[in-house]
């Protein structure tokens, strides 16, 4: 189940098929995604912020009646949440696209379906073109706002990857214009330890599944669109009445 935490030390422990444990007085809210006339995700909207006084557990398996939080549930609904993901850096799985005013990292498993690549024609239409520095800007932002950090701009003449500035702390992401509820969005480097002890590699993104169905355990995969997950948010309404692309 993972090594105790040390007082004070923000980490996400992972118990095993039951739920994440959240240490260190991590701020939690509800980050919602603002889509543009287009239907396509443009920008993030702060929501509200949830209960997060020192150490909480978070729902892993998606029947929680107390969502957010975990209620026992993975125990009478026989979760089963062995993980699966790759313990392989960002950088291991991804490939590299390079334009002429920024490059791009893309580490496709680690995809939740965020959708703010298709802006403008798609990020990766965008970097080929990059030469222009208007599409040069919006391909850094979409990579930006990719919520699991799968898509990761690099700059030119540094070399160095281009990060949005976050501050240590756990979202939970709700997407009305897909009308469901999305993973939980950790920000800011927090640790993520595994069931077994083991740690996958510290990110400033990340995207945990919280609807249960994810083949990419404990990592989102963007299956919450496809099985309609709904944490009972009132932005996201009545799911089953929503148009599947």
């Amino acid at each position: 189940m993972g090594g105790k935490a040390k007082r004070g030390e923000r980490k996400i422990k992972i118990i095993q098929n039951g739920p994440y444990v959240v240490c260190g007085d991590l701020p939690l809210d509800k980050a919602i995604i603002v889509a543009g006339k287009d239907g396509e995700p443009i920008k993030w909207a702060k929501g509200e912020k949830c209960p997060s006084n020192g150490e909480y557990a978070l729902c892993r398996c998606g029947h929680s009646n107390n969502k957010p939080y975990c209620d026992a549930s993975h125990a009478r609904e026989a979760f089963e949440g062995t993980e699966v993901a790759s313990r392989k850096t960002h950088a291991e799985q991804a490939y590299r696209l390079s334009g002429p005013g920024v490059d791009l990292l893309d580490a496709q498993p680690l995809c939740a379906a965020g959708r703010f690549c298709h802006r403008a024609g798609s990020v990766w239409t965008l970097v080929e073109k990059s030469g222009d520095p208007k599409n040069r800007k919006i391909a850094i932002q979409e990579a930006c706002d990719c919520p699991s950090g799968r898509l990761v701009a690099v700059d030119k003449k540094s070399g160095k990857c281009i990060e949005p500035k976050l501050k240590p702390s756990i979202s939970l992401i709700e997407d009305p214009p897909a009308r469901v509820s999305g993973p939980i969005w950790v920000k800011g480097g927090v640790p993520i330890e595994s069931a077994d002890g083991g740690r996958y590699e510290v990110r400033n993104r990340a995207t945990l599944c919280r609807c249960g169905k994810s083949g990419n355990k404990p990592f989102c995969d963007g299956t919450h669109i496809s099985v309609g997950f709904n944490d009972g948010d009132k932005r996201i309404g009545n799911v089953k009445d929503a148009k599947r692309k």
